[in-house]
């Protein structure tokens, strides 16, 4: 079930999102839906980093191996 929230920006977000609607010829739903997904997903990916950062026990590899198990 969808849901609705409001959001307040600054008249320059704000204009910046309309010309980007007008120039993908989308409505603002449209891309801030798509902006706010991608913004999740690459949260995501940036805590999964961090996570293996901090993990002590993960093993490091250099480039060189990473390329080498990717057989590249």
């Amino acid at each position: 079930m969808p849901h609705t929230i409001s959001l307040r920006l600054q008249d320059s977000t704000f204009e910046n999102l309309d010309k980007l609607c007008r120039e993908l010829e989308r409505n603002k739903s449209y891309i801030i839906k798509k902006a706010l997904n991608q913004y999740i997903s690459s949260y995501a990916d940036y805590q999964i980093a961090l996570d293996r950062l901090r993990n002590k026990d993960d093993e490091i590899i250099s480039s060189d191996e990473m390329r080498n198990r990717l057989g590249l």
